[in-house]
């Protein structure tokens, strides 16, 4: 797009040096501050600095796109070598989680954690006990309250609400 812009510019510049090129090459005393030259063509030196100045800015927005272009390749490249690592990491991660899942099937299959099974299946059972006696004793107070019970059997029974019996 810049080069199109570029060529059209120049183009449009050459057309109007071609249409005035009388005017352009018309002689004119010069002044530069520290020169004074008696007569230059001072509308083609114009035009030659307009033309210099139009392709100094489109080398240097050239350069200015390149050096963008190697800073996102730059940071492409790192990303890339952080997304590797990373992996990596990832990788020996699942590698010690298949390990430690692989010895502990390998135990639950060998039975060497039965032990540990026996404890927990008795701690459930041991558990369940107590909430089924729970439940009844709740049950049995419920009952009394509302009054389906006897208040004389209630006290035979000593209805308590605790674990203790």
């Amino acid at each position: 797009m810049r080069t199109i812009v570029l060529i059209a510019g120049l183009v449009l510049l050459l057309i109007f040096a071609v249409l005035n090129f009388g005017s352009l090459m018309a002689l004119q005393p010069m002044n530069l501050g520290f020169i004074q030259y008696v007569t230059a063509p001072i509308g083609l030196i114009m035009l030659l600095t307009a033309i210099f100045a139009a392709l100094l800015f489109y080398f240097w927005a050239g350069i200015s796109n390149l050096r963008a272009q190697a800073d996102t390749a730059k940071l492409l490249r790192d990303m890339e070598t952080l997304r590797l690592s990373l992996d990596s990491q990832e990788g020996s991660r699942f590698a010690e989680l298949r390990s430690h899942l692989d010895t502990r099937l390998n135990a639950l299959g060998t039975g060497e954690t039965s032990n540990e099974l026996r404890a927990v299946h008795s701690r459930i059972d041991e558990l369940q006990r107590d909430m089924n006696l729970q439940l009844a004793q709740l049950d049995d107070y419920l009952k009394t309250r509302l009054g389906e019970i006897p208040v004389t059997q209630a006290a035979a029974g000593e209805i308590r609400l605790d674990k203790k019996l």
